[in-house]
Protein backbone atom coordinates (compact mmCIF):
# COMPACT_ATOMS: atom_id res chain seq x y z
CA UNK A 1 0.00 0.00 0.00
CA UNK A 2 1.61 3.35 -1.14
CA UNK A 3 2.06 6.19 1.48
CA UNK A 4 3.34 9.99 0.81
CA UNK A 5 6.91 10.81 3.19
CA UNK A 6 6.48 14.81 3.37
CA UNK A 7 9.32 16.95 4.86
CA UNK A 8 7.35 20.70 5.44
CA UNK A 9 9.13 23.78 5.72
CA UNK A 10 9.76 24.62 2.29
CA UNK A 11 7.90 27.50 0.41
CA UNK A 12 6.19 26.47 -3.10
CA UNK A 13 7.43 28.21 -5.97
CA UNK A 14 7.04 27.79 -10.13
CA UNK A 15 4.37 26.54 -12.16
CA UNK A 16 1.53 23.85 -11.76
CA UNK A 17 -0.74 22.92 -14.92
CA UNK A 18 -3.98 22.06 -13.87
CA UNK A 19 -5.56 18.83 -14.59
CA UNK A 20 -9.43 18.20 -16.12
CA UNK A 21 -11.66 18.08 -13.53
CA UNK A 22 -12.37 14.30 -12.26
CA UNK A 23 -15.85 15.49 -11.63
CA UNK A 24 -16.86 16.78 -14.71
CA UNK A 25 -15.18 13.81 -16.69
CA UNK A 26 -17.30 10.81 -14.83
CA UNK A 27 -20.49 12.18 -16.14
CA UNK A 28 -19.25 12.76 -19.22
CA UNK A 29 -18.08 9.62 -19.83
CA UNK A 30 -21.39 8.40 -18.51
CA UNK A 31 -22.58 10.26 -21.39
CA UNK A 32 -21.09 8.51 -23.97
CA UNK A 33 -23.95 5.51 -23.04
CA UNK A 34 -26.58 7.87 -24.43
CA UNK A 35 -25.50 7.24 -28.04
CA UNK A 36 -24.08 4.38 -30.19
CA UNK A 37 -21.62 6.68 -32.02
CA UNK A 38 -18.11 6.94 -31.08
CA UNK A 39 -17.51 9.93 -28.28
CA UNK A 40 -14.18 11.30 -27.54
CA UNK A 41 -13.05 13.42 -24.42
CA UNK A 42 -10.13 15.42 -24.07
CA UNK A 43 -8.42 16.50 -20.82
CA UNK A 44 -9.16 13.28 -19.01
CA UNK A 45 -7.27 12.70 -15.67
CA UNK A 46 -5.47 9.79 -15.01
CA UNK A 47 -6.95 8.77 -11.65
CA UNK A 48 -8.43 5.90 -9.88
CA UNK A 49 -11.96 6.92 -10.30
CA UNK A 50 -11.63 7.45 -13.98
CA UNK A 51 -10.10 4.06 -14.42
CA UNK A 52 -13.17 2.50 -12.65
CA UNK A 53 -15.92 4.10 -14.69
CA UNK A 54 -13.98 3.03 -18.13
CA UNK A 55 -13.74 -0.43 -16.76
CA UNK A 56 -17.41 0.06 -15.93
CA UNK A 57 -18.74 1.41 -19.82
CA UNK A 58 -16.39 -1.89 -20.78
CA UNK A 59 -18.66 -3.99 -18.80
CA UNK A 60 -21.51 -3.12 -20.39
CA UNK A 61 -20.48 -3.68 -24.17
CA UNK A 62 -18.49 -0.27 -25.05
CA UNK A 63 -15.37 -0.46 -26.39
CA UNK A 64 -12.66 2.18 -24.96
CA UNK A 65 -9.38 3.37 -25.63
CA UNK A 66 -7.33 5.46 -23.50
CA UNK A 67 -4.17 7.75 -25.28
CA UNK A 68 -3.16 9.87 -22.42
CA UNK A 69 -5.76 12.30 -21.27
CA UNK A 70 -7.85 11.27 -24.54
CA UNK A 71 -10.93 8.60 -23.87
CA UNK A 72 -12.73 7.41 -26.93
CA UNK A 73 -15.86 5.36 -26.48
CA UNK A 74 -17.80 3.59 -28.63
CA UNK A 75 -21.13 2.46 -27.29
CA UNK A 76 -22.78 0.92 -30.28
CA UNK A 77 -24.48 -1.82 -28.73
CA UNK A 78 -25.47 -2.37 -24.67
CA UNK A 79 -24.91 -5.88 -24.25
CA UNK A 80 -25.44 -5.45 -20.05
CA UNK A 81 -26.80 -2.44 -18.18
CA UNK A 82 -25.20 -3.27 -14.95
CA UNK A 83 -22.83 -1.91 -13.09
CA UNK A 84 -21.79 -4.25 -10.48
CA UNK A 85 -20.56 -4.47 -7.01
CA UNK A 86 -17.23 -5.31 -7.59
CA UNK A 87 -16.17 -2.20 -10.02
CA UNK A 88 -18.04 0.07 -7.97
CA UNK A 89 -17.76 -0.20 -4.79
CA UNK A 90 -15.32 2.74 -3.84
CA UNK A 91 -16.78 4.98 -6.56
CA UNK A 92 -19.72 7.20 -5.24
CA UNK A 93 -19.93 8.41 -8.89
CA UNK A 94 -21.11 4.62 -10.29
CA UNK A 95 -24.69 5.77 -9.96
CA UNK A 96 -24.07 8.28 -12.50
CA UNK A 97 -24.81 5.94 -15.06
CA UNK A 98 -28.50 5.04 -14.43
CA UNK A 99 -29.94 7.32 -15.73
CA UNK A 100 -27.92 6.69 -19.23
CA UNK A 101 -28.87 3.07 -19.31
CA UNK A 102 -32.53 3.51 -18.93
CA UNK A 103 -32.61 6.05 -21.55
CA UNK A 104 -30.93 4.39 -24.00
CA UNK A 105 -31.51 0.51 -23.02
CA UNK A 106 -34.44 0.35 -21.21
CA UNK A 107 -33.31 -1.20 -17.81
CA UNK A 108 -30.31 -0.93 -15.50
CA UNK A 109 -29.22 -2.37 -12.90
CA UNK A 110 -26.58 -0.51 -10.51
CA UNK A 111 -25.21 -1.51 -7.23
CA UNK A 112 -25.38 0.84 -4.42
CA UNK A 113 -22.64 3.39 -4.76
CA UNK A 114 -19.71 3.08 -2.22
CA UNK A 115 -16.83 6.17 -1.91
CA UNK A 116 -15.58 8.49 0.55
CA UNK A 117 -17.39 7.99 4.22
CA UNK A 118 -18.17 11.31 4.45
CA UNK A 119 -21.99 11.15 5.04
CA UNK A 120 -25.27 10.71 3.55
CA UNK A 121 -25.41 11.03 -0.10
CA UNK A 122 -28.64 9.55 -0.50
CA UNK A 123 -29.77 7.73 -4.07
CA UNK A 124 -33.54 8.58 -3.45
CA UNK A 125 -33.37 12.11 -5.18
CA UNK A 126 -32.10 9.87 -8.41
CA UNK A 127 -34.63 6.89 -7.49
CA UNK A 128 -37.59 9.77 -7.45
CA UNK A 129 -37.05 11.85 -10.28
CA UNK A 130 -36.52 8.79 -12.35
CA UNK A 131 -39.83 7.78 -11.06
CA UNK A 132 -41.09 10.81 -12.26
CA UNK A 133 -39.79 10.52 -15.86
CA UNK A 134 -41.87 7.43 -15.94
CA UNK A 135 -39.37 4.49 -14.57
CA UNK A 136 -40.24 1.40 -12.48
CA UNK A 137 -37.49 1.02 -10.14
CA UNK A 138 -37.07 -1.12 -7.17
CA UNK A 139 -34.27 -1.68 -4.25
CA UNK A 140 -33.10 -4.98 -3.26
CA UNK A 141 -30.00 -6.50 -2.30
CA UNK A 142 -27.66 -3.61 -2.84
CA UNK A 143 -28.77 -2.84 -6.14
CA UNK A 144 -31.16 -0.56 -7.96
CA UNK A 145 -33.53 -1.91 -10.87
CA UNK A 146 -35.01 0.55 -13.37
CA UNK A 147 -36.67 -0.13 -15.89
CA UNK A 148 -38.85 1.93 -18.63
CA UNK A 149 -39.29 -0.47 -21.91
CA UNK A 150 -41.28 1.91 -23.64
CA UNK A 151 -39.52 4.75 -23.15
CA UNK A 152 -39.16 7.81 -20.40
CA UNK A 153 -41.85 10.76 -20.28
CA UNK A 154 -41.02 14.09 -19.87
CA UNK A 155 -41.99 15.64 -16.70
CA UNK A 156 -41.25 18.36 -13.98
CA UNK A 157 -38.87 17.15 -11.38
CA UNK A 158 -38.34 18.73 -8.33
CA UNK A 159 -35.39 18.18 -5.79
CA UNK A 160 -36.19 18.38 -2.44
CA UNK A 161 -32.65 19.03 -1.88
CA UNK A 162 -29.54 20.87 -4.18
CA UNK A 163 -27.92 17.56 -5.35
CA UNK A 164 -24.91 17.33 -8.58
CA UNK A 165 -24.77 13.73 -9.34
CA UNK A 166 -28.67 13.49 -9.04
CA UNK A 167 -28.97 16.79 -11.36
CA UNK A 168 -26.53 14.65 -14.01
CA UNK A 169 -27.99 11.85 -13.89
CA UNK A 170 -31.92 13.21 -14.23
CA UNK A 171 -30.13 15.23 -17.05
CA UNK A 172 -28.93 12.09 -18.93
CA UNK A 173 -32.31 10.75 -18.52
CA UNK A 174 -34.14 13.17 -19.53
CA UNK A 175 -32.49 13.95 -23.20
CA UNK A 176 -33.54 10.80 -24.71
CA UNK A 177 -37.46 11.22 -22.91
CA UNK A 178 -40.64 11.81 -24.91
CA UNK A 179 -41.49 15.72 -24.45
CA UNK A 180 -40.31 18.59 -21.99
CA UNK A 181 -38.53 17.96 -18.84
CA UNK A 182 -37.95 20.78 -16.06
CA UNK A 183 -35.49 20.25 -13.27
CA UNK A 184 -36.14 22.57 -10.52
CA UNK A 185 -33.57 23.41 -7.99
CA UNK A 186 -30.98 21.70 -9.77
CA UNK A 187 -27.56 22.17 -8.83
CA UNK A 188 -25.75 25.27 -10.41
CA UNK A 189 -22.46 23.22 -10.00
CA UNK A 190 -19.55 24.37 -13.62
CA UNK A 191 -19.46 20.25 -13.82
CA UNK A 192 -23.49 20.34 -14.45
CA UNK A 193 -22.48 23.23 -16.96
CA UNK A 194 -19.91 20.70 -18.90
CA UNK A 195 -22.48 17.94 -18.89
CA UNK A 196 -25.07 20.02 -20.71
CA UNK A 197 -22.35 21.40 -23.31
CA UNK A 198 -21.59 17.89 -23.85
CA UNK A 199 -25.13 16.89 -24.27
CA UNK A 200 -26.01 19.96 -26.59
CA UNK A 201 -22.65 19.22 -29.14
CA UNK A 202 -24.27 15.52 -29.31
CA UNK A 203 -27.66 16.76 -30.10
CA UNK A 204 -29.49 17.05 -26.97
CA UNK A 205 -31.64 20.35 -26.66
CA UNK A 206 -31.18 22.14 -22.85
CA UNK A 207 -31.95 25.70 -22.00
CA UNK A 208 -30.75 26.69 -18.62
CA UNK A 209 -27.70 24.74 -16.94
CA UNK A 210 -25.98 26.88 -14.68
CA UNK A 211 -29.38 28.08 -13.11
CA UNK A 212 -31.48 26.05 -10.50
CA UNK A 213 -34.26 25.12 -13.12
CA UNK A 214 -32.93 23.66 -16.62
CA UNK A 215 -35.04 22.66 -18.95
CA UNK A 216 -34.76 19.73 -21.77
CA UNK A 217 -36.96 18.55 -24.67
CA UNK A 218 -36.36 15.13 -25.50
CA UNK A 219 -34.85 14.19 -28.70
CA UNK A 220 -35.13 10.81 -30.47
CA UNK A 221 -31.28 9.88 -30.90
CA UNK A 222 -27.94 11.48 -29.78
CA UNK A 223 -25.13 11.68 -31.58
CA UNK A 224 -20.98 11.39 -31.79
CA UNK A 225 -18.98 14.14 -30.78
CA UNK A 226 -15.78 15.16 -29.62
CA UNK A 227 -15.56 17.61 -25.95
CA UNK A 228 -12.74 18.19 -23.83
CA UNK A 229 -13.39 18.55 -20.50
CA UNK A 230 -13.23 21.73 -18.08
CA UNK A 231 -10.05 22.23 -15.79
CA UNK A 232 -10.59 20.57 -12.10
CA UNK A 233 -11.35 23.60 -9.53
CA UNK A 234 -11.13 21.52 -6.75
CA UNK A 235 -6.92 20.81 -7.99
CA UNK A 236 -6.73 24.18 -8.29
CA UNK A 237 -8.09 25.24 -5.08
CA UNK A 238 -5.85 22.87 -3.75
CA UNK A 239 -2.47 24.22 -5.11
CA UNK A 240 -3.85 27.70 -4.49
CA UNK A 241 -4.26 26.68 -0.61
CA UNK A 242 -0.74 25.41 -0.92
CA UNK A 243 0.80 28.33 -2.06
CA UNK A 244 -0.49 29.98 0.47
CA UNK A 245 0.33 27.55 3.59
CA UNK A 246 4.00 27.82 2.65
CA UNK A 247 4.12 31.09 1.92
CA UNK A 248 5.13 30.63 -1.80
CA UNK A 249 4.67 31.88 -5.41
CA UNK A 250 2.47 29.50 -7.56
CA UNK A 251 1.77 29.71 -10.80
CA UNK A 252 -1.45 27.95 -11.79
CA UNK A 253 -1.91 27.40 -15.93
CA UNK A 254 -4.97 25.67 -17.63
CA UNK A 255 -7.52 26.82 -15.01
CA UNK A 256 -10.29 28.31 -15.09
CA UNK A 257 -10.38 31.96 -12.02
CA UNK A 258 -14.03 32.34 -13.10
CA UNK A 259 -15.22 29.23 -11.29
CA UNK A 260 -13.16 29.65 -8.02
CA UNK A 261 -14.43 33.10 -6.87
CA UNK A 262 -15.55 31.54 -3.68
CA UNK A 263 -12.03 30.46 -2.68
CA UNK A 264 -10.33 33.68 -3.94
CA UNK A 265 -12.32 35.77 -1.77
CA UNK A 266 -11.58 34.03 1.25
CA UNK A 267 -7.83 33.98 0.80
CA UNK A 268 -7.67 37.85 -0.22
CA UNK A 269 -10.12 38.37 3.24
CA UNK A 270 -7.04 36.29 4.62
CA UNK A 271 -3.87 38.39 3.42
CA UNK A 272 -3.09 36.06 0.06
CA UNK A 273 -2.44 37.93 -2.57
CA UNK A 274 -4.04 35.89 -5.54
CA UNK A 275 -3.87 37.45 -8.85
CA UNK A 276 -5.92 36.51 -12.38
CA UNK A 277 -3.39 36.61 -15.11
CA UNK A 278 -5.76 36.04 -17.95
CA UNK A 279 -8.51 33.73 -19.28
CA UNK A 280 -6.60 30.58 -17.69
CA UNK A 281 -4.02 31.77 -15.36
CA UNK A 282 -3.66 32.30 -11.55
CA UNK A 283 -0.75 33.62 -9.16
CA UNK A 284 -1.31 32.72 -5.28
CA UNK A 285 1.48 34.83 -3.45
CA UNK A 286 2.12 34.79 0.32
CA UNK A 287 4.80 35.64 2.38
CA UNK A 288 3.01 37.78 5.95
CA UNK A 289 0.87 36.77 8.95
CA UNK A 290 -2.14 35.35 7.54
CA UNK A 291 -5.73 36.03 8.93
CA UNK A 292 -8.17 33.30 10.15
CA UNK A 293 -11.57 34.06 8.49
CA UNK A 294 -14.64 32.50 8.96
CA UNK A 295 -15.87 30.02 6.39
CA UNK A 296 -19.13 28.43 5.34
CA UNK A 297 -19.34 25.41 3.05
CA UNK A 298 -22.45 25.87 0.50
CA UNK A 299 -23.84 24.66 -3.20
CA UNK A 300 -21.80 26.55 -5.88
CA UNK A 301 -21.49 29.35 -5.99
CA UNK A 302 -20.85 29.34 -2.13
CA UNK A 303 -17.91 27.70 -0.78
CA UNK A 304 -17.09 23.92 -2.41
CA UNK A 305 -17.48 21.51 0.10
CA UNK A 306 -14.76 20.00 -1.40
CA UNK A 307 -11.85 22.56 -0.07
CA UNK A 308 -13.20 22.71 3.17
CA UNK A 309 -10.48 20.67 4.84
CA UNK A 310 -7.79 21.92 3.00
CA UNK A 311 -9.15 25.76 3.82
CA UNK A 312 -8.90 24.20 7.95
CA UNK A 313 -5.38 23.29 7.03
CA UNK A 314 -4.92 26.60 6.20
CA UNK A 315 -6.33 27.98 9.06
CA UNK A 316 -4.48 26.12 11.81
CA UNK A 317 -1.62 28.93 10.50
CA UNK A 318 -3.47 31.64 10.33
CA UNK A 319 -3.83 34.66 13.42
CA UNK A 320 -6.80 33.99 15.46
CA UNK A 321 -9.99 31.93 15.51
CA UNK A 322 -11.61 30.99 12.00
CA UNK A 323 -15.16 29.24 12.84
CA UNK A 324 -15.58 26.71 9.75
CA UNK A 325 -19.21 25.70 9.39
CA UNK A 326 -19.79 22.29 7.11
CA UNK A 327 -23.49 22.38 5.91
CA UNK A 328 -23.29 19.96 3.02
CA UNK A 329 -22.18 16.71 4.66
CA UNK A 330 -22.43 15.36 8.39
CA UNK A 331 -19.46 13.45 8.69
CA UNK A 332 -16.41 15.49 6.77
CA UNK A 333 -14.36 16.45 9.60
CA UNK A 334 -12.02 13.49 9.86
CA UNK A 335 -9.28 15.18 9.06
CA UNK A 336 -9.69 17.39 12.06
CA UNK A 337 -8.16 14.62 14.41
CA UNK A 338 -5.39 13.78 12.20
CA UNK A 339 -4.59 17.43 11.93
CA UNK A 340 -4.53 17.63 15.93
CA UNK A 341 -1.88 14.65 16.18
CA UNK A 342 0.15 17.32 14.20
CA UNK A 343 -0.43 20.24 16.44
CA UNK A 344 -3.24 21.93 15.26
CA UNK A 345 -5.45 23.18 17.99
CA UNK A 346 -8.75 22.56 16.71
CA UNK A 347 -12.33 21.91 18.40
CA UNK A 348 -15.42 19.84 16.65
CA UNK A 349 -18.76 21.12 17.88
CA UNK A 350 -21.20 19.25 15.47
CA UNK A 351 -21.22 20.88 11.80
CA UNK A 352 -18.73 23.57 13.41
CA UNK A 353 -14.46 23.45 13.51
CA UNK A 354 -12.83 26.14 15.78
CA UNK A 355 -9.31 26.50 14.28
CA UNK A 356 -7.18 28.54 17.05
CA UNK A 357 -3.92 29.85 15.37
CA UNK A 358 -1.28 30.00 14.48
CA UNK A 359 -0.29 26.32 15.59
CA UNK A 360 3.90 24.97 14.71
CA UNK A 361 2.96 21.78 13.07
CA UNK A 362 5.11 18.76 13.53
CA UNK A 363 5.29 15.78 11.41
CA UNK A 364 3.83 12.82 12.41
CA UNK A 365 2.43 9.43 11.38
CA UNK A 366 -1.42 9.99 9.59
CA UNK A 367 -3.73 8.58 8.00
CA UNK A 368 -6.20 9.70 5.14
CA UNK A 369 -10.15 8.91 5.65
CA UNK A 370 -11.40 10.16 2.73
CA UNK A 371 -10.29 11.89 -0.99
CA UNK A 372 -9.99 15.47 0.59
CA UNK A 373 -9.31 15.07 3.55
CA UNK A 374 -6.12 13.25 1.91
CA UNK A 375 -5.40 16.49 0.31
CA UNK A 376 -5.58 18.84 3.55
CA UNK A 377 -2.94 16.09 5.14
CA UNK A 378 -0.71 16.84 2.27
CA UNK A 379 -0.66 20.63 2.81
CA UNK A 380 -0.45 20.89 6.65
CA UNK A 381 2.60 18.14 5.96
CA UNK A 382 3.85 20.97 3.99
CA UNK A 383 4.23 23.41 6.42
CA UNK A 384 5.14 20.95 9.59
CA UNK A 385 8.24 20.79 11.01
CA UNK A 386 10.13 17.61 10.38
CA UNK A 387 8.87 14.17 8.35
CA UNK A 388 4.85 13.14 8.18
CA UNK A 389 3.92 9.92 6.86
CA UNK A 390 0.75 9.79 4.88
CA UNK A 391 -0.62 6.32 5.15
CA UNK A 392 -3.69 4.95 2.96
CA UNK A 393 -2.96 7.47 -0.40
CA UNK A 394 -5.02 5.18 -2.38
CA UNK A 395 -7.58 7.85 -1.60
CA UNK A 396 -5.92 10.83 -3.25
CA UNK A 397 -5.14 8.98 -6.16
CA UNK A 398 -9.45 8.49 -6.90
CA UNK A 399 -9.09 12.34 -7.76
CA UNK A 400 -5.48 13.92 -7.80
CA UNK A 401 -3.42 12.99 -10.96
CA UNK A 402 0.13 12.73 -10.04
CA UNK A 403 -0.33 15.39 -7.29
CA UNK A 404 2.73 14.38 -5.43
CA UNK A 405 4.73 15.01 -8.54
CA UNK A 406 3.23 18.10 -9.42
CA UNK A 407 4.08 19.44 -5.93
CA UNK A 408 7.32 18.19 -6.04
CA UNK A 409 7.95 19.90 -9.21
CA UNK A 410 7.37 23.03 -7.33
CA UNK A 411 9.98 22.48 -4.28
CA UNK A 412 7.90 20.35 -2.24
CA UNK A 413 9.56 17.51 -0.63
CA UNK A 414 7.70 14.64 -1.23
CA UNK A 415 8.02 11.02 -2.07
CA UNK A 416 5.67 8.31 -2.93
CA UNK A 417 6.56 5.15 -1.50
CA UNK A 418 5.51 1.40 -0.92
CA UNK A 419 5.37 -0.14 2.37
CA UNK A 420 8.54 -1.06 3.75
CA UNK A 421 10.58 0.34 0.94
CA UNK A 422 11.73 3.71 1.05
Amino acid sequence: MDRFVVTGGVPLKGSIAVSGAKNSALPALAASLLTEEPVVLHGIPRVRDIATMVSLLGSTGARTQVEGGTVRIEAARITQPEAPYELVKTMRASSLVLGPLVARHGRARVSMPGGCAIGARPINLHVHGLEQLGAEVTQSHGYIEAAAPDGMRGAVVHFDRITVTGTEDLLMAAVLAKGETVLVNAAREPEVTDLADLLTRMGARIEGAGSSTIRVVGVDRLYGTEHRIIPDRIEAGTFLIAGAITGGDLLLTECRPEHLTALTVKLRQAGVEVTVEGSSRMRVRSGGRLRSVDMTTEEHPGFPTDLQAQYMALMTQADGISLITETIFENRFMHASELMRMGANIRIEGRQAIVAGPRELSGAQVMSSDLRASASLVLAAMVAKGETIIDRVYHIDRGYERIEEKLAGVGGNILRVREGRE
